[in-house]
C-alpha cells in the first residue's frame, strides 16, 4: 500500500465523518465555505503552509497558532472543531485531501458535477451558459459547475472532461488524426 493510498483512505474517512456530522446539524454548506476559506488561506501563505505540513512543529504550537488563524478568519463551529481535531490527531498534513473529499461528498449530495472545459479562446457568458445547459442534459439533469481553461495550442474547438468521460473536439486533435491517416495512405 502506497503513502498516497493511505492518505487518501484516511482523508476519506475524516471527510465522510465530517460530512455526516455537518449534514446532521444542517450546516453542510457553511462548513464547505469555511473549509474553502481555510484552504485558500493555507495556499496563499507560505508560513501557514509550513505550519500545516511540518512534522517538527508540536501539536500544542500548531493548535495555538491555528486557534488564532481560525478566529481571525471567522471560522467557527463544526469546521473549526474539525480542524482542531485533525490537528490534535497529527493529521493536519492531509487537511487538503480531507477538504477535497468533503467537497466531493457535498457535491454528490447536492447533485452537482464538475466539468473541465478547455478552449482556444475564452468563452463568453452566453457560451458558458449554453455549454453548462448542454452538459446538464447529458448528465441527466444534474447541475454542472464549469471550470473553463484557455489553451491556444488546441487551435479551435473544445476539450470537455465531465466526470470520467472526455470529449476531445479540438482542431489540434482532428488535424493530428488527419496527419496519421495520411501517413498510413502514403
Amino acid at each position: 500500500m502506497t503513502t498516497e493510498t493511505i492518505i487518501s483512505g484516511m482523508a476519506g474517512r475524516y471527510a465522510t465523518a465530517l460530512f455526516a456530522l455537518a449534514k446532521e446539524q444542517g450546516v453542510a454548506d457553511q462548513v464547505s465555505t469555511d473549509l474553502k476559506n481555510f484552504k485558500a488561506m493555507v495556499t496563499s501563505s507560505s508560513d501557514l503552509t509550513a505550519l500545516v505540513r511540518s512534522p517538527v512543529i508540536s501539536v500544542d504550537d500548531q493548535a495555538r497558532a491555528l486557534t488564532s488563524v481560525l478566529a481571525s478568519a471567522n471560522i467557527t463551529g463544526v469546521a473549526s472543531n474539525f480542524i482542531q481535531l485533525v490537528t490534535s490527531k497529527r493529521r493536519l498534513f492531509a487537511i487538503s485531501d480531507m477538504i477535497a473529499g468533503y467537497q466531493k461528498l457535498l457535491d454528490t449530495d447536492n447533485g452537482v458535477i464538475h466539468a473541465e472545459v478547455t478552449s482556444a479562446q475564452p468563452l463568453d457568458a452566453a457560451q458558458s451558459q449554453a455549454l453548462a445547459s448542454a452538459l446538464s442534459q447529458v448528465s441527466g439533469g444534474k447541475t454542472v459547475d464549469v471550470n473553463a481553461k484557455v489553451d491556444p495550442s488546441i487551435i479551435g474547438g473544445l476539450v470537455v472532461k465531465l466526470g470520467s468521460r472526455m470529449l476531445d473536439a479540438s482542431l489540434k486533435t482532428k488535424l493530428n488524426s488527419i496527419r496519421s491517416l495520411m501517413k498510413e495512405v502514403g
